[in-house]
C-alpha cells in the first residue's frame, strides 16, 4: 500500500518530502529507503515518536530523515515537492497553510478515514462513549468527498477510495499481534499502520490472550496498576469495533480516501 501511495503521489527521487501526521513513521521511512535522495520531513505531536522513528533511522543508517514535533497550527516551513497528511482537521486553514509551502510544481496527497456520504463529530455525551474520549477525542469522521469543499488555495487532480475490508484486516490482525511494543516490527505496513512478523499467525488465533502476561505488565506501565484489565479490554474492543466498521457492508460504507492536489 505505501507504494500505491508513493505512486499516486508521484513522488520522485530527489523529492523534498513532508509527512504531516507521520505517526510511528511507516510511510516516512518507506519513502526514505525507496528514494535515497529524498529528503523526508516528518512532523507529529508526540516525543515518544519521534524518538521510535529516529532509533529506526539509525537502525537503517537512514540520513535523509528528520522528525519535528509541532502543532501544525502554528508550524512554519520551506517549501516541499510532496506533502503527506492524515488525521488532521480545520481543513480551510490547513490546506491554505499548506498551499504556501507547496512548490509552483509541487503536489498534496491526502490520505484520510471516510464514511462514503456523511461527516460527523465524536460526541463524547455519557459514560458509554469510552472510544471516543479515549481514542478520538475531538475528532471528526469526514465523508468521501468533504475534503473537495475546501478548494480555496488548491485544486484536485485526483480522488480514490480504497475498500474498507483492508483495514478492517489490519485491526484483526493488530488484535493478533496485540500491541506495537512486545513484537518485531516490518516497516511495510498497511494504511500507515506495522503489519508484523507475528501475521504467520493465522488471522483468527488470539495472540492477546496467550500473551496474557505480557499484555496485562503494558497496560501497568502505561496506565497504573489499578486498571489494566480495564484497558485490555478497552484496546481490545476498539480493535475489534474498527475491524466490524470498516468490514460492515463488505467494506463499501466506511473506507479511506486518497486525494491528490495541486497548488493553485
Amino acid at each position: 500500500m505505501l507504494q500505491i501511495y508513493c505512486e499516486k503521489s508521484q513522488v520522485q527521487d530527489g523529492h523534498n518530502v513532508l509527512d504531516v501526521g507521520c505517526g510511528w513513521g511507516s510511510l516516512t521511512l518507506y519513502i526514505a529507503q525507496k528514494y535515497s535522495n529524498c529528503k523526508v520531513t516528518g512532523i507529529c505531536n508526540s516525543v515518544t515518536q519521534k524518538a521510535h522513528i529516529e532509533e529506526q533511522c539509525g537502525e537503517l543508517g537512514l540520513e535523509n530523515v528528520k522528525i519535528i514535533v509541532a502543532d501544525i497550527s502554528t508550524f512554519e516551513m520551506e517549501g516541499s515537492n510532496i506533502f503527506h497528511w492524515n488525521h488532521m482537521k480545520n481543513y480551510k486553514d490547513l490546506l491554505k497553510k499548506i498551499s504556501k509551502w507547496m512548490k509552483t510544481d509541487g503536489f498534496l496527497f491526502v490520505e484520510y478515514f471516510c464514511h462514503k456520504t456523511y461527516a460527523y463529530h465524536f460526541e463524547d455525551v455519557d459514560e458509554d462513549d469510552w472510544i471516543t474520549r479515549y481514542f478520538f477525542s475531538g475528532g471528526t469522521m469526514p465523508s468521501a468527498n468533504l475534503i473537495l469543499y475546501f478548494q480555496d488555495d488548491i485544486s484536485v487532480v485526483n480522488h480514490w477510495l480504497v475498500n474498507g475490508k483492508h483495514y478492517a484486516q489490519t485491526m484483526y490482525r493488530m488484535i493478533v499481534a496485540a500491541f506495537i511494543q512486545l513484537f518485531p516490527i516490518k516497516f511495510v505496513g498497511n494504511y500507515s499502520i506495522f503489519i508484523y512478523d507475528l501475521l504467520i499467525y493465522q488471522a483468527n488465533s488470539n495472540l492477546m490472550d496467550k500473551s496474557t502476561k505480557a499484555v496485562q505488565s503494558l497496560m501497568e506501565s502505561t496506565y497504573g496498576k489499578d486498571s489494566p484489565a480495564k484497558w485490555m479490554v478497552y484496546w481490545r474492543t476498539y480493535f475489534m469495533s474498527i475491524a466490524e466498521l470498516f468490514g460492515y457492508n463488505d467494506g463499501e460504507e466506511w473506507m479511506v480516501a486518497l486525494c491528490l492536489f495541486k497548488r493553485k
